[in-house]
């Protein structure tokens, strides 16, 4: 059966980053999350916010930019 919420530690090893940038994802509201006791994240609006985010510059959660490709 397929997990159905993640943490924010199991978020960041899919993710391959830190716990503290899935926080700033958060806060920033580009990963939404559900509040029950700590967050969780669930698994579609992890997915949608991968499928979303696609093609962006995240390297810095307040300044989300499209990557552009350059000759």
């Amino acid at each position: 059966m397929e997990k159905v919420l993640y943490t924010v530690k199991e978020v960041s090893q899919i993710l391959h980053t830190n716990p503290s940038y899935v926080y700033q994802l958060i806060n920033t509201g580009l990963l939404p999350v559900l509040k029950l006791g700590s967050y969780k994240v669930r698994h579609e609006a992890l997915m949608k916010f991968l499928s979303e985010y696609e093609g962006y510059d995240l390297s810095d959660p307040n300044n989300v930019e499209k990557i552009t490709a350059t000759a």
